[in-house]
């Protein structure tokens, strides 16, 4: 265990990883709740998505520990599973496509090959260089604007009006109120310092809207949407429900390769700048890189993270990404994939709780959402609005359009068409990458597919 994770060298200890490991753990294992409840807007069965978080999860971050030897956790990424959902499955069933789930899964599964490919040659680190650094802070702050909006949506805070579009929810309903009073519960813990808080903003909203239910306040009425809040232990409950595998839908595929190529160009435009910023951030905060700034072992961790995205495309979940929840795990001292192990583990065992973790209704994550979606907006302060005119307007389009149009990828498109199209109006040709091209060619397509 010394030679493999190199514990001396890296100055910890077996003691010191296992407890990171279950510190991580408890920072990110609010997904096994939020997850199911995103995809199953999306068609999805909950149970069979809880499964594949759980075990497509564990699997990426035990590649991590012997890939890569980093203290760094791997599950669905928040902000790839709203796209999944209502960027692409939602917009699809509109359109009348059965079970679009398996359109976006295929689209997973690509685009895992595709960064399993690229994660042997600098191309990731080089497309994140790539990018104009107000349309990364954008993009970012945007996801977690829309986020927000789908937090807010999910408990009945934020509701549609016809007349302005939104309106203030009905105050006075127990999914709204618990939100509200979830999310400050979270805030106050993350002040104290409390570990695992996001996870106990869960459980309390979830426990108050138990004793709700058993005063009467809640009812429950599944014609409504209004399930029981308590966890069924009955029959064969505690036996993970079987995970979707290889449920894809090529037939679809074949007859619009070009919506299909933009999807996975979307899907991966979002998990690129998600995985190699987490993976840099995570690794500076730890003293893990080297004296270049570089990360050693860098192509293990990508591998991993692209390992884990087919994994959970194969078992039915969305694109598996690293956690920036795991600089919890460093400054717990983590330092090796020995508290990988620990996390990866702790996933496993989990697959046996989830009567627990599906009972848990959706305005209960809402606090979660909320908390991550300021985490990510907080990217906004990085961006400059007194700069280059195309710098501005296309993060500034990246930010509005998400939440604003209810899609990811619609911010993603016009902030980059807005980009190089005011780029070449100024003759500015030569700052315009190959892939800031490929990306506008793309894009423009994607316009005429629409509508």
């Amino acid at each position: 265990m010394e030679r493999f994770f190199k514990l001396k060298e890296r100055n910890t200890d077996v003691r010191t990883e296992l407890i990171a490991g279950a510190t991580t753990f408890l920072g990110m294992v609010y997904i096994l709740a939020v997850n199911p409840s995103i995809l199953a807007d999306a068609g999805m069965d909950s149970g069979a998505v809880f499964t594949a978080t759980a075990v497509s999860a564990a699997f990426a971050t035990l590649c991590m520990a012997f890939l890569a030897n980093y203290p760094i956790a791997l599950a669905s990424g928040m902000g790839l599973n709203a796209y999944f959902a209502y960027s692409v499955c939602i917009p699809m069933a509109q359109q009348g496509v059965n079970d679009p789930w398996k359109i976006a899964l295929a689209a997973v599964f690509c685009e895992g090959i595709v960064f399993i490919l690229l994660s042997f040659t600098n191309f990731r680190e080089k497309l994140v260089n790539d990018i104009p650094q107000n349309l990364k802070h954008g993009i970012t702050a945007g996801i977690g604007l829309f986020i927000t909006l789908v937090g807010l949506k999910g408990a009945g805070v934020v509701i549609s009006d016809a007349s302005t579009l939104v309106a203030l929810g009905h105050v006075k309903t127990v999914e709204f109120t618990l939100a509200i009073i979830g999310f400050i519960a979270t805030a106050a813990m993350y002040h104290f310092k409390v570990r695992g808080y996001i996870l106990y903003g869960i459980l309390l909203t979830w426990m108050l809207g138990m004793v709700c239910q058993a005063t009467g306040h809640y009812v429950v009425d599944p014609a409504a949407g209004a399930y029981s809040l308590y966890p069924d232990f009955s029959g064969r409950s505690l036996i993970p429900a079987a995970p979707y595998f290889f449920d894809f839908d090529f037939g679809w595929v074949a007859q619009n390769i070009g919506q299909f190529v933009v999807i996975i160009f979307s899907f991966f435009f979002v998990d690129v700048f998600d995985t190699v910023g987490t993976l840099v951030g995570i690794a500076a905060k730890g003293d893990l890189l080297d004296d270049a700034g570089h990360l050693p072992e860098a192509k293990g961790a990508l591998l991993s993270d692209a390992i884990g995205t087919v994994c959970g495309a194969v078992l039915g979940t969305s694109t598996v990404s690293s956690y920036v929840e795991s600089s919890a795990r460093v400054a717990a001292g983590g330092r090796t994939g020995l508290a990988s192990v620990a996390t990866g583990v702790l996933f496993i065992l989990s697959l046996f709780l989830s009567p627990v973790f599906l009972a848990i209704p959706g305005f209960a994550t809402t606090p979660a959402l909320l908390w991550v979606g300021m985490l990510m907006m907080s990217s906004v302060k990085f961006m400059d609005f007194d700069d280059d005119i195309a710098d501005t307007v296309g993060g500034f389009l990246a930010v509005i359009m998400m939440p604003f149009t209810y899609s990811i990828a619609n911010g993603i498109m016009f902030a980059m068409l807005a980009w190089v199209v005011l780029n070449v109006i100024r003759g500015r040709f030569k700052v315009i990458q190959p892939v800031m091209w490929i990306a506008f060619v793309l894009f423009v397509f994607r316009l005429f597919t629409l509508y």
